[in-house]
């Protein structure tokens, strides 16, 4: 089983990109682990055309193809005026079904303060329509993010159950792998009629 954790703040250093490798090293019932911070990355913005995806030095192809060996995704985001990242939104709507459909993504927001259940239900409703990925039913928000997982054990209470809740979501994360990894497999196999015909999600 192969994880994909995209860490989608547009700053260096960020907070993101310190969970995501957090979430790595916790993750160690997949097989391999790749984390893509989009800031590092030269990507255009999409303009509805595939051939956008593959302009003169757009990294795109590297990442789809992590996309496609991938048997599930981490999503994480900081919460910028109450919304996901644009390069968040970009790189969804970059995601070919072909490479993403029927795979979880754990959901994952990062804020300074108390808030980011924002970025989450933004990306619940309407981020996952047409790539079909299948947001898991938990997700993580990471609440007042500079004071927690930065040492090697946790802080105080709080900290030591957003630890706890991590576990339990990337163990959760490897169940809905396994699963999916059925039906991408049955649905390979055993293709509906037609199925082209809706390869956009209503």
């Amino acid at each position: 089983m192969e994880l994909l954790i995209v860490s989608a703040s547009q700053r260096t250093g960020s907070q993101s990109a310190k969970i995501a490798r957090y979430l790595s090293e916790k993750a160690d019932s997949f097989r391999k682990i790749n984390h893509v911070e989009l800031c590092q990355y030269q990507l255009p913005f999409w303009d509805g055309s595939a051939d956008s995806k593959s302009a003169d030095d757009s990294s795109w192809p590297l990442i789809a193809q992590q996309i496609k060996n991938a048997d599930a995704l981490v999503l994480i985001t900081p919460e910028w005026g109450g919304m996901a990242s644009p390069l968040m939104k970009n790189f969804l709507l970059m995601c070919d079904s072909q490479d993403s459909a029927h795979k979880p993504a754990l959901l994952v927001a990062v804020v300074s303060g108390i808030s980011g259940a924002y970025p989450i239900a933004e990306l619940r409703m309407n981020a996952l329509k047409n790539n079909k990925l299948v947001a898991t039913p938990d997700h993580l928000i990471i609440r007042n993010v500079e004071q927690v997982l930065n040492h090697d054990e946790p802080e105080d209470k709080r900290e030591l159950h957003i630890r706890e809740r991590i576990d339990y979501s990337l163990h959760m994360l490897m169940q809905y792998a396994q699963a999916l990894k059925t039906i991408r497999l049955n649905h390979q196999q055993q293709p509906y009629p037609k199925q082209q015909e809706y390869c956009y999600g209503v």
